[in-house]
């Protein structure tokens, strides 16, 4: 397996990949990590026991570390991946979108120039595959133009940050993502979006996070608890408020 040459640089990437079953699109979402004008020093594939020919693809690619996942899942993936990491910022691609070739260069920019940030996104341009229907429940409207994306694919972070909040939430399936940037924001690290289309977001038949019953589901119980968050928020202000006026 080969070892990454993370140096301890700041600027330094570990990119995470998390696939089960990606053959058909992988190797193009790798050659766009490879094809970046500022490389990263780590490029991770966390494989969920993949039953296709995923891991004779990303162990094609020299530099790629391949790791099977240590249990089930697209956040436990993520964790597992955020785990082995090894460079100061993490970056994270799906197995079926591509990357601009400066998307870590801009990003790594970004962040350089403004020190007192965790993390930021970008925009993302969503394509419809050749001879694919749009899965159900996708809004048509998305493939018109960009888009701000707070999606994982555009997020570059600091190491950090996954240490102050906390990981993906292993429970949800699917909106892992929308739990983890709520949690992000009511810990009062705003989002910086970075104002270029970074990511070509890839639309198919089979786009595990775009279908809508599973999805939806998830999604009410991440904002739900962020919303529990925030009144727990509320009500500890009121009560160091109410602490400072008693006399």
């Amino acid at each position: 397996m080969p070892r990454n040459n993370c140096q301890g640089n700041p600027e330094d990437v570990s990119v995470i990949i998390a696939v089960r079953n990606g053959a058909r699109f992988l190797a193009e979402a790798i050659a766009s990590v490879l094809d970046q004008t500022s490389l990263p020093c780590q490029i991770l594939v966390i494989d969920g026991r993949s039953t296709d020919d995923t891991v004779r693809i990303a162990q094609s690619f020299p530099r790629v570390e391949f790791h099977e996942q240590d249990g089930a899942g697209i956040a436990n993936a993520y964790n597992y991946g955020v785990k082995l990491a090894r460079g100061a910022l993490i970056a994270f691609l799906s197995h079926d979108d591509i990357w601009t070739p400066d998307k870590l260069a801009v990003q790594t920019g970004y962040l350089r120039g403004h020190p007192a940030d965790m993390y930021c996104v970008a925009r993302a341009r969503f394509f419809l595959e050749p001879g694919c229907s749009l899965p159900l429940g996708f809004k048509p409207a998305l493939l018109e133009g960009d888009h701000v994306a707070r999606i994982m694919e555009t997020l570059v972070a600091h190491r950090e940050l996954f240490n102050l909040v906390g990981g993906f939430d292993e429970g949800l399936s699917v909106a892992e993502d929308v739990d983890w940037y709520a949690r992000v924001a009511d810990a009062g690290y705003p989002v910086h979006v970075v104002e270029k289309v970074l990511l070509h977001k890839r639309v198919h038949d089979v786009n595990s996070s775009l279908t809508t019953a599973t999805h939806n589901h998830n999604l009410l119980t991440a904002l739900r608890a962020s919303a529990a968050r925030k009144r727990g928020s509320a009500h500890a202000n009121e009560g160091v408020e109410g602490g400072g006026t008693n006399r």
